[in-house]
Parts: structure tokens; sequence; C-alpha cells
């Protein structure tokens, strides 16, 4: 593994960095989250247009940059930094890899190019709480987290010549703008159950789209309601969608780290800044000896996770490895993420819990991502267990 990163990688970070500097500032930010979309469709023009990254991960011959895993944490390690608001992870992270993993040549040659081109918006609809357990990062795959048996998640039955789904998914990122759902449901009825993806179109009849109100509301999350809907199967019949899932789990596990490792990286930056010009007893508080060693556990635990994370995305490109990487790093990611934007708070004093101040904009970011891709303790539990660390009781070594 060569650590160093090519002069077009460095290019594509210092020209994000630049770009969101000018248009995605806090303000920026809170004014995108408010709108219908739940973003700035200027700024995503921008990056499709001029940037090309909705297709930086996607093979030329469909309108992509041809570029690797690495190239899209990268981008999304700067995006995560300003904190902007975009369908870039349900899109470029989550849709666009299972069409082409998936899909057959027409359904590629007649998504894909419009993916790329920022024209065609997509999002991945696991019903419940699955995402994570759909993509293998903290349970068993093979579990009822797509709901299965008569009832409960998404259901799809054969219909006219074609196939309907009945149920409904919630949490699903920018389910309520995207013009195209991959929806993950059941068939095969109660004896032969498996897990199929379909793709759905925005406006189909019977698809129901409420925006929900979360947590984190730089990540605008929906409730979708499907009711008897037409939908068309990604891919032949038999396609292997676990497997498929599984490999986005490696990919998306490390792009999610690298977007938090940015996001606690601009939090201590933040911090830093702030502990540097606040005054008490005559002097900035930075110097403080206590305070000093408090930022440098955070300093420490941004630049492991970094390593991390930039580990899990060369490792998800290297041939397919890095089964369980990715879920290590986005914890490690998450976790720092979490003490950074804590430690943020706790040393801006009384400004920092204000709804106006740009300090509980990461703190609530930790918190969400936690509760849509974690939490902690289960991606590193379902590491262990996955790698058989504990056998019997005990380590094993």
């Amino acid at each position: 593994m060569d650590a160093r990163f090519t002069p077009e990688q460095d290019e594509i970070r210092r020209t994000l960095r630049d770009l969101l500097l000018k248009r995605c500032g806090p303000d920026e930010v809170r004014a995108a989250v408010r709108t219908a979309a739940g973003h700035d469709p200027g700024l995503w023009d921008t990056f499709a247009r001029q940037l090309g990254l909705p297709g930086l991960a996607l093979p030329e011959r469909y309108g992509g940059v041809g570029c690797s895993v690495t190239e899209l944490a990268l981008a999304c390690e700067e995006s995560g930094r300003a904190l902007a608001p975009s369908p870039l992870i349900a899109t470029a992270v989550l849709a666009a890899p299972l069409i082409l993993a998936l899909g057959t040549e027409d359904q590629r040659a007649a998504l894909l190019p419009r993916i790329a081109d920022g024209g065609l918006t997509a999002a991945l609809a696991v019903p419940g709480a699955g995402l994570p357990t759909a993509l293998g990062l903290v349970g068993d795959q093979y579990g009822d987290w797509a709901g299965g048996g008569r009832a409960g998640g998404v259901q799809a039955r054969r219909a006219d010549g074609g196939w309907r789904l009945y149920g409904q998914a919630a949490h699903v990122l920018d389910g309520h703008s995207a013009r195209l759902l991959l929806v993950a449901a059941h068939t095969g009825g109660f004896t032969g159950s498996r897990t199929a993806l379909f793709l759905v179109r925005a406006g189909a009849e019977g698809l129901v789209r409420v925006r929900q109100t979360s947590l984190d509301e730089t990540r605008a999350q929906a409730r979708v309601e499907l009711r008897d809907v037409v939908a068309e199967p990604l891919g032949e019949d038999g396609a292997d969608t676990l497997g498929a899932l599984a490999g986005l789990g490696r990919s998306a596990a490390a792009v999610l780290a690298a977007e938090a490792v940015g996001a606690a990286d601009r939090a201590l930056e933040r911090t830093v800044e702030y502990v540097r010009q606040r005054e008490q007893f005559g002097r900035a508080i930075g110097t403080f000896q206590a305070v000093k060693h408090r930022l440098a556990d955070v300093y420490v635990r941004v630049q492991t996770a970094r390593s991390a994370a930039y580990y899990a995305a060369w490792a998800a490109g290297a041939d397919g490895g890095g089964e369980r990487v990715g879920g290590l790093a986005l914890a490690q990611a998450l976790e720092a993420l979490r003490t950074a934007a804590a430690e943020g708070i706790q040393l801006h004093g009384g400004i920092g819990f204000t709804w106006e101040h740009e300090a509980h904009l990461y703190f609530k970011r930790a918190s969400g991502d936690e509760l849509l891709f974690g939490p902690v303790h289960r991606l590193r539990a379902h590491a262990a267990d996955d790698a058989r660390l504990f056998e019997g009781g005990e380590l094993v070594v």
C-alpha cells in the first residue's frame, strides 16, 4: 500500500474545500436544510456538472470519472467538514454502486449516465432501522431486517406480468426528493422468502413520501410508503442481492468514516481557534494545561480515525478486500466525531449550547450518524464476532 496521495487526489480535496468555504458556511447550511429539497440545488449542480462528484467512482463508459473509492472518500471528507447537505451519500455512495453491481446492461446504460451528470438522484430504501444490518455492518444479513414472513417491511408480489410493492421504509436518506428509489423487499411469500431490490420511479401511483423531522437536519430523511406500487426488479432474477449489499457495506463504511473524520477535524479546528481567543484570568484558555490535554486527546482520536478511514477506502478497492476494516474504521470515526463535537461544546462555554452556534450542528451530526449507521459498540462487536476473536469466552490470538 502506498499511503501517499497523488496530485490528482490532492487537487480534488483542494478544489472542493475552496468551493465549500465560499458557498457552504453555517448560514448557507441552515438555509439549505430548510428548503423543500433539503439541500441547495445550485450547489448540487456545481458538484455534478463542474466537479463530477456523483460519477467520481463510476466507470467512464457510463459517464463517470473512473476513480476509486479513495477519491470518493476524500470528496466526502471535505463535504463532511462543512456538513454540506446534498444527495451525494444517498446517490453516489449507496445507490449507484448497487445499480452498477446488480443492474442489467440496459439498466446501467439508462440510469448511470444520468446519475453521473447529476440529473438523476437516487436513494436506498431499507425497512425499519435496518440499513447497517443490510450492509453487513452490525448483524446477520440473513435476519429479518427487511420484514419477511407474511407481514412487515416491504413485500413484493407478481401481478399482471410485473411486480408490485406494498409496505413502508423509514429514515431513507434523501428519500423525499430522490427521483429514483432502490427498495429492498421480500419476495417468495412465507416459505421461500428472499430479499431483492426493486426500482421505483418518483411519481409512481401509490408512492407516498414524507420528509421526517430528524435529529440531524443536515441529513434529510423520509418515510416512504408503497401502496401497491409498480416496480421493476434490479438485475436478473436470482441476483445475489445480499452479496452486493455486503460489498456496498465495505465501500460505504469507508466513505462514511472519511466524512465523519472531516466533520471531527473541522469541529476540532473551530474549538482550537476559539480557545486561543477566549480569555479567563487575563490569559487565553488555550494556554491552560488541562485544556491542552483535552484537545490533544481529541487530536489523537481524529488522526487515528483518519488513518483507519484511508486504509478502509484503500482496502475496499483492493480486489474487494477489507471485509471487517470498514466497520471498524466507521466505529473509530463516529467515536472521534462524537468526542470532538462534545469537547467543542464544552470548551465553547455557554455560547456552545445555543441554537445559533455552529458547534451543536456537529454534535447532532455525530449523534444522528450513530443512530443511522451504528451504534459504535455494535459495529465493533460484529467485527469481533466475524473475526471470531472471542471463542469459548476467551480472546483468540
